[in-house]
């Protein structure tokens, strides 16, 4: 046999030969395009077939596509056979291989085959970076990449080529890189993989698949721990389910910031569903317990829980009698010391001292004589001029207080709402005393109505005394006043301002956006405030093009009443213009600060008129289908469907003493310590995206950084104040100027809810100007309520690893968005999925079971009274995935319903 030449190539082709063929050169093949040139002249077409092998030496004529023959073998003067495989692919493509697989050319030597010294291996895909998949075989001449089905394409192969040492054999490595945009075009339908096949002059071998998944985290946790109270030596069980991700996040438990080991610690174990489990409570099990998860995308934290450890206390045994008296009697005594009562625990029941009567030679015994007698007539007599004199002072004191202007303008304000008032005290040499900036008396919101009674037992008693934040007067006089317009021509003025509002709007605010839309709708947003206005496709009519407006209004601008157990729960928002046609809802999203409970809560939307009235537009939990607003409430969020634009708020109303409300917690202090004082700010707010921006921006200006990670408070409607308290300042380095024991923010300041920028004022001044570092720990709690605690251990001068908490993520960039750019789904697809979906079908494949499979099941009577049920779900969908919605999921429950229009979920090149 005369020489030759070989050629290995991956190819899905299947070639009949012309007999004309002779051999000359060796044909170079092509593998990146449907139709390639195989040498001179030869043609080849693809099909749906396994690669061949082709070895040889020849010259041919165009060759002509068969159609999937049998067997094919070509006999050629001076080289050997040219083998394509038999009819056996349709077995090998029915079996989802995982591992390697060989198909050796017959009557070859199966030892040559390849075999993979690395193959691919599953991976993750990590935000916006891609994959990289290796395969290295020996001995091997081709290797090439399969994902999905299809063949990638050779340029983007990165080949290296080698010799194997010990056996002389070829080796060959090949890399490709998988990229996010790759993974997502497959929507979901199914998982993405890749294989590699590789090539030998003996046959091909198969590599195992490796799955590409793109990884995430989920925010919110299915299940947090919840604050506790225990008695010593009693079983603890914290449970904790962390959020949904890919792969699934890893749990671990914090101890007041310390990592729990039960390797460590016998007392303490995990169970398999991410429990914290103390067999035994102990004193030093009292502290903040936190649930961390994380895997490669991200790490989250739960809500700490407070979990405190009491001790009841216990008499110890009584004394010995004393000796007997003068006066006939005797006692013994006992303390409330074994064990003495701790964080909380009661206290002993009974008397700690004990007298009987006795008698001995020392009990003497006397009668009561003349003189004694005397005594006590006199003593009588002073005491009643006394009193008669009390009097008098007391009579003379109202009369004259008759004729006198008094400092106090209504007094309704210790009554029927505490208004607060900005208290400042007049020595300037006590700059440590609790200030809360800015001035809190300069607000217009009324709390109206007194105490309301409560549903689940008899009102307690609410006492307003004066603490520490109204104790230091100083000696000048103070003046309390309301702060509602007293005049006609005010509220004149604040009317006209309210109507002029919905006119013009001032632009250029950080706290506005507005766009232009028409039918194909749109998309507003308000940078890092959770607030946003979905307008969809046909919501307005065609042929109109509107202007709309998005804005943000601080709550001390707008005058929201607010009645019995009300509190306001998210931020004020406006929308407009007011009055303009809308053919379907719009959707205006917004974060709110309560822990929703239906036993707890009575929520409410409200709507400011055109005259600047306040209405209740929708009961959440009592809408009608047919009703203009519903709402979808959510954890953290609301979203409210309305075809009338305007001005709205979630005002929440407590039924009991269970109802609480979110508080973000943050501390701040200077980025540069000039002088021996340093103080730290305490923020007390409401859990919501905006109020968080507004306290940033306030540091900003201020020059404060963030010293320690956010926490979150729930504050219940129970009438108790908020508390704060430094401890274990080292009293070596640094010294508190704080005169008491903790400071006070009042209930109705944090449960009105429209005070912005609530902080109390921590003053340490160092003993050095050479001192830097700082240790102490900060508590926060209500009274009779949830508490959190912070472990200061920081360099004051140099420490800045908190400031990048803080950072201000993006939204999606532009805050206005307009026609499909604004939305995840892509238009054609959305219309295919609505037509599919909207008409009823028998066997339940309707857009009720879409609504099903997104747990929006609840609001099935509501769709039901729209045009377009589907619609509306995927409205609703956009509005709480944007902008990083996964279309896999919302593709996989689509493709769930078992709709038999195969092209439901694909468009066309030419229809993009």
């Amino acid at each position: 046999m005369g020489a030759h030449c070989v050629q290995q190539h991956c190819l899905q082709w299947i070639v009949e030969a012309s007999p004309r063929c002779q051999p000359q050169t060796c044909p170079v093949l092509a593998t990146d395009s449907s139709s390639s040139t195989l040498g001179s002249g030869l043609v080849a077409r693809s099909l749906p077939e396994e690669p061949h092998l082709i070895r040889g030496q020849w010259s041919c004529p165009p060759l002509r596509v068969s159609s999937r023959p049998r067997f094919l073998q070509l006999f050629l003067p001076g080289c050997t056979a040219i083998y394509s495989r038999n009819n056996q692919a349709g077995n090998d493509r029915g079996a989802q291989q995982s591992a390697t697989v060989a198909n050796p050319v017959p009557g070859a030597n199966p030892d040559l085959l390849p075999h993979f010294l690395v193959e691919p291996e599953d991976v993750y895909i990590v935000k916006n970076k891609p994959v990289l998949l290796v395969c290295k075989a020996v001995p091997a001449t081709q290797i090439f990449f399969k994902c999905n089905g299809e063949w990638v394409r050779q340029v983007d192969h990165v080949i290296e080529r080698s010799t194997d040492g010990s056996s002389g054999l070829p080796t060959m490595e090949v890399r490709i890189n998988v990229s996010r945009q790759q993974v997502e075009k497959v929507f979901g339908l199914e998982e993405y993989w890749c294989q590699c096949v590789a090539w030998s002059s003996s046959g091909t071998t198969k590599s195992q698949k490796a799955y590409i998944r793109i990884a995430y985290l989920r925010k919110n946790f299915e299940q947090e721990p919840l604050a506790k109270e225990v008695s010593l030596e009693q079983g603890i069980v914290l449970p904790c389910r962390p959020p949904e991700g890919i792969p699934p996040a890893e749990v671990e438990w914090l101890r007041n910031e310390d990592l729990v080991d039960p390797s460590l610690d016998p007392n303490v174990y995990i169970t398999r569903e991410h429990s914290l489990v103390v067999r035994q409570a102990r004193l030093a099990d009292t502290a903040n317990y936190t649930c961390v998860a994380k895997n490669i995308v991200a790490r989250r934290r739960s809500a700490s829980a407070a979990v405190i450890v009491y001790v009841d206390g216990s008499w110890s045994p009584w004394s010995k009698w004393s000796a007997c008296g003068l006066d006939c009697t005797h006692w013994r005594s006992r303390e409330c010391s074994d064990p003495a009562p701790r964080n909380g625990g009661e206290e002993c029941q009974g008397a700690d001292l004990d007298t009987r009567n006795c008698t001995t030679d020392l009990c003497v015994h006397t009668a009561s004589g003349p003189e004694d007698v005397a005594l006590y007539v006199g003593l009588i007599a002073v005491a009643v001029c006394l009193v008669l004199l009390l009097l008098v002072l007391i009579l003379v004191y109202c009369r004259k207080k008759e004729g006198l202007d008094s400092d106090v303008a209504d007094s309704s304000i210790l009554t029927s709402g505490f208004q607060p008032v900005s208290i400042k005290p007049s020595k300037a040499d006590n700059p440590h005393l609790l200030t809360i900036q800015p001035d809190l008396s300069t607000t217009t919101t009324t709390y109206q109505g007194s105490l309301c009674p409560r549903q689940d037992g008899p009102s307690p008693k609410f006492q307003l005394t004066n603490g520490h934040l109204l104790s230091p007067l100083g000696g000048g006089r103070h003046t309390l006043h309301h702060s509602s317009p007293t005049s006609e021509a005010e509220e004149f003025v604040s009317r006209l301002s309210t109507q002029n509002y919905f006119r013009s709007l001032p632009r250029g605010t950080s706290n506005m956006t507005y766009g232009t839309f028409n039918f194909l709708g749109g998309r507003l947003m308000i940078p890092n405030t959770g607030i946003s206005l979905l307008i969809p496709p046909d919501a307005i009519p065609r042929g109109k093009i509107y202007e709309i407006y998005l804005t943000l209004h601080k709550p001390e601008d707008v005058r929201l009443p607010l009645a019995g157990c009300q509190t306001l729960l998210s931020p004020i928002v406006s929308c407009g213009p007011p009055g303009v046609l809308l053919t379907r809802p719009v959707i205006l999203a917004m974060d709110h600060c309560g822990e929703p409970s239906p036993d707890s809560w009575s929520l409410r939307l409200k709507k400011q008129s055109c005259e600047g009235s306040w209405e209740d537009v929708l009961h959440l939990g009592e809408e009608a289908p047919s009703h203009l607003y519903y709402c979808q409430l959510e954890a953290s969020a609301c979203y409210v469907f309305t075809e009338q634009l305007g001005r709205f708020a979630l005002v929440g109303e407590a039924l009991s003493v269970a109802a609480a409300k979110r508080l973000k917690l943050l501390l701040f202090a200077p980025v540069a310590c000039t002088s021996l004082e340093y103080n730290i700010r305490v923020y007390c707010l409401h859990d919501t995206h905006d109020a968080l921006k507004e306290v940033v921006q306030l540091e900003k200006q201020l020059g404060g950084q963030l010293i320690q990670e956010p926490r979150v408070l729930h504050f219940k409607d129970s009438y108790h104040n908020l508390r704060l308290s430094i401890h274990d300042v080292p009293s070596s380095l640094w010294q508190s100027k704080l005169l008491v024991s903790y400071q006070e923010i009042p209930f109705y300041h944090i449960w009105n809810g429209t005070q912005q920028y609530l902080h109390c004022t921590f003053t340490l001044e160092r003993v050095s100007p050479s001192t830097s570092d700082l240790a102490c720990k900060l508590w926060v709690w209500q009274v009779e309520g949830d508490g959190q605690s912070f472990n200061i251990n920081f360099n004051i001068t140099k420490d800045t690893r908190f400031a990048e908490l803080l950072a201000l993520e993006s939204e999606g960039g532009v805050p206005a968005l307009v026609g499909p750019s604004a939305f995840k789904i892509p238009f054609l697809i959305r219309q295919k999925i609505i037509s599919s979906l909207d008409p009823p079908c028998n066997r339940g494949a309707d857009w009720r079971t879409l609504a099903q499979k997104l747990h929006l099941d609840s609001h099935l009577s509501f769709f039901a009274s729209k045009p377009s049920p589907t619609a509306m779900i995927l409205n609703l969908w956009e509005a709480r995935h944007f902008p990083n919605g996964n279309l896999s999921q919302l593709a996989a429950a689509v493709a769930g319903l078992g709709q038999p229009d195969a092209g439901l979920f694909t468009v066309s090149e030419a229809e993009c």
